[in-house]
């Protein structure tokens, strides 16, 4: 290019380009249309308008819709929550709880990971499965039991890991004592104490301690009735398994027994006060030494349901509390002759 035709179009390229910056700097921002200029600042914003006043809007959870903070105006109802049900307050209960399937457990032999098949021959929707498809899924089933069970370890904590749940549905325990004794049989069948022992005498062992290390107490008495062992056996079991696996039970305090006998008992708030006030100071006499912590509470049972005018028979409280009447009568002395040079009668 010549230097006469560069003088002929810079120049007018420099017009041009001063010409629409003058444009734009004269064109007023009402030339848009207020639709466009609306949008725009709600995009730069990044939140919704009302429809009607253009205020801002705002979710309501309790009702589960979104409403104009000026106006009122319900714009979207009956939202659906994305949010999990569950509330975390650390960053390992979030990972446990997270929605990503079942959260694992100790309680199944394969901690919940695997595949399960239901045994109902029925579709999503209810409806009976063909001929052929209960003969597929009956396949099906077989297999996944095989699988499951790859080895004897897996088919000992199957067996064990499902009496331990049925005696502690049998005996109302929470879900936190089931998990504390799944992890006292797992810790037993690695250590090498299962040969030569019973699957459910090492499994009510477990559930015994359990019980009594999360304070949930349960006698031997009532967990041997739920039982496939006898009696002696489970103490055999449990005597072996605390030894072996240096477990810090301490002795089961009479209090733990109070709550359960008296609800069962119908007893006033104020029998149970003044029947643990007895069992406190039983102890601090030490009157409970070498006591069953049964018949404790049970003579303290009674002697509050004296005291406070609730006629308790010993009958009824042997009955509950699984003890004869003549151990009520001699603990029940003891306790309130405890209760008398405490000054407290």
């Amino acid at each position: 290019m010549t230097e006469s035709s560069q003088s002929r179009y810079g120049p007018q390229k420099d017009r041009n380009q001063s010409t629409a910056q003058e444009q734009s700097k004269t064109t007023p921002s009402e030339d848009v249309s207020g639709e466009d200029d609306t949008s725009q600042n709600r995009a730069a914003e990044g939140t919704e308008r009302c429809p009607d006043c253009d205020g801002s809007l705002v979710y309501d959870e309790s009702r589960a819709e979104r409403h104009c903070k000026a106006c009122g105006r319900v714009v979207d109802s009956e939202q659906i929550d994305p949010g999990p049900e569950w509330r975390a307050f650390d960053a390992n209960e979030t990972e446990k709880k997270s929605r990503v399937g079942a959260p694992t457990t100790v309680t199944m032999h394969d901690r919940g990971m695997a595949t399960k098949i239901d045994w109902r021959d029925e579709d999503a929707y209810g409806n009976a499965l063909s001929k052929r498809k209960r003969q597929q899924m009956q396949r099906l089933r077989t297999w996944n039991e095989r699988f499951s069970t790859q080895n004897s370890k897996q088919r000992n904590l199957k067996q064990a890991l499902g009496e331990i749940d049925r005696m502690a549905s049998a005996l109302g325990l929470p879900e936190s004592v089931r998990e504390t004794a799944s992890v006292i049989y797992r810790r037993a069948l690695d250590d090498g104490l299962l040969p030569g022992r019973s699957i459910e005498g090492i499994a009510t062992a477990t559930l015994y301690a359990a019980s009594r290390l999360d304070g949930v107490a349960r006698s031997i008495d009532e967990v041997a009735a739920v039982s496939r062992i006898d009696e002696m056996e489970l103490k055999r079991a449990y005597r072996y398994v605390s030894r072996e696996l240096d477990l810090e039970i301490a002795p089961t305090n009479p209090e733990e027994y109070v709550g359960r006998f008296t609800s069962q008992l119908d007893c006033s708030a104020e029998t149970e006060r003044r029947a643990r006030d007895l069992i406190d100071v039983a102890i601090e006499q030490e009157v409970h030494s070498g006591k069953h912590p049964v018949g404790i509470a049970a003579s303290a049972i009674y002697a509050a349901g004296q005291l406070t005018g609730e006629q308790l028979t010993q009958a009824e409280v042997s009955e509950v509390a699984q003890v004869s009447k003549v151990t009520i009568r001699n603990r029940y002395r003891e306790v309130m002759q405890a209760a008398e040079d405490a000054g407290q009668l």
